[in-house]
């Protein structure tokens, strides 16, 4: 039986080919030890991955943002926030590719 859940090292691997970078963030903006995955979609609009590790679940936030550069992103909280979605299962993620295609049309 397949799992409902995610694999966060997949995801992960995932968002390295399709060039996403790793931001290093030393604000206050995300959980300490998360992982925040980044690519600028548009001029100064960025879609993000956080990924939060916790005891019993995996979560992996969405986020579709405006920051004044790239550098700023962990640094300051964003100027605008477009989209937000909270990943939990498979499913969700399911829904979140099916809004990026159609974001692409």
């Amino acid at each position: 039986m397949k799992s409902k859940y995610m694999d966060a090292q997949k995801i992960i691997t995932t968002l390295k080919h399709k060039e996403f970078i790793k931001i290093v963030h030393k604000g206050n903006c995300f959980e300490d030890g998360a992982a925040v995955y980044a690519k600028e979609i548009k001029e100064n609009i960025f879609l993000l991955f956080i990924i939060l590790k916790d005891i019993d679940i995996e979560n992996i936030q969405a986020l579709i943002a405006h920051f004044d550069c790239f550098n700023s992103i962990g640094l300051k909280e964003p100027e605008q926030v477009m989209f937000h979605l909270s990943i939990k299962d498979k499913n969700d993620l399911h829904y979140f590719e099916q809004y990026l295609k159609a974001s692409h049309n």
